[in-house]
């Protein structure tokens, strides 16, 4: 089968497209034929093998070749134990393990797929699962006149958590680049602000919640721009701040009633079924950036390394039988 191979760390240019065996689902595993698998921030940083924490899957160098976790497709086989799928089912979700899904076929346990609703696309299907689950966890809780801040939200995953909080009946400030003030304004956002004119975490007391998709700053400066019994939930960033936050986040607001934390997001089925039964009735829409072929995939890779993305890149794979 065709596959897209990261043999190291590095830039887009250390991915190929090459030939691989065609997995054999176990007992347990369906085997998946995709059509269309997108990619996140995390596989940014899985290609980079950074931030540190990103090599946790291989120390030196990748332990599984394929880079790619959120895969949509149909069901070509599955092992003796599951009863749950069959052949010909269409089927999403992300990969136990976070890669293998920029080939032809993957096979993967049944736990974490959901059936592809009739009324999305492949494409669409597989720009949910991973930033669609963390904005749902991102945005629990928030009430109608909240002010958010989401930082981040003109990349892969943003677009979910400003259309999610604005179903909540959140009052919406997103940050990114400059340059894409006008999407965000177009994805849902009533503010948009350019990180290079402005640095949100010097707002005072302004925000009921921050949600963080590229930490960088200390938990003791970032609690600043909270109101009282306000959350700042960090989803990704650089390694130190992660630990800083995993470790000095919960005192750093303690005293005025403030929390600060990582907000750590499983692979949940139940999620997935959640934030797409949502997209289903319109509340949130998956925004689609670019569509790649798989033979470009290293193109999709630079697409989103740059930072030049306005919502999901998605990697197309063509039926192979």
């Amino acid at each position: 089968m065709r596959a897209v191979i990261q043999e190291r760390y590095g830039s887009p240019d250390v991915i190929e497209l090459g030939e691989l065996p065609e997995p054999v689902p176990a007992d347990g595993e369906v085997l998946i034929e995709v059509r269309a698998a997108s990619l996140n921030g995390s596989d940014r940083e899985n290609l980079a093998g950074s931030p540190f924490y990103s090599r946790i899957g291989g120390l030196r160098r990748p332990r599984h070749p394929v880079p790619g976790s959120d895969v949509a497709g149909v069901v070509a086989a599955v092992g003796s134990a599951v009863g749950e799928f069959a052949p010909g089912d269409e089927v999403f979700g992300e990969l136990a393990g976070y890669r293998g899904g920029l080939a032809e076929y993957v096979a993967t346990p049944p736990a974490l797929l959901a059936r592809k609703p009739a009324g999305l696309s492949f494409v669409e299907a597989a720009a949910i699962p991973q930033s669609g689950c963390i904005a749902y966890r991102a945005t629990l809780g928030v009430r109608e006149g909240d002010a958010v801040l989401v930082n981040g939200a003109g990349g892969a995953g943003g677009a979910f958590v400003v259309g999610l909080a604005k179903h909540l009946g959140a009052e919406v400030t997103a940050v990114d680049r400059a340059d894409k003030a006008d999407y965000l304004r177009l994805i849902g956002a009533d503010e948009a602000i350019g990180y290079e004119d402005e640095d949100w975490a010097d707002h005072r007391d302004r925000y009921d919640r921050v949600v963080d998709l590229i930490g960088h700053r200390s938990p003791f400066r970032v609690h600043r721009a909270l109101r009282p019994g306000g959350r700042y939930l960090m989803v990704g960033g650089r390694t130190r701040i992660l630990l800083a936050t995993l470790l000095a986040g919960p005192a750093a607001g303690a005293r005025a009633g403030k929390r600060v934390r990582v907000l750590a997001v499983p692979q949940s089925r139940a999620d997935l079924e959640a934030v797409t039964e949502l997209v289903v009735a319109g509340a949130v829409a998956p925004v689609i950036d670019r569509v790649y072929p798989l033979a470009e995939a290293g193109a999709a890779f630079e697409r989103i390394a740059s930072g030049r993305n306005r919502g999901k890149v998605v990697v197309e794979v063509p039926g192979s039988r």
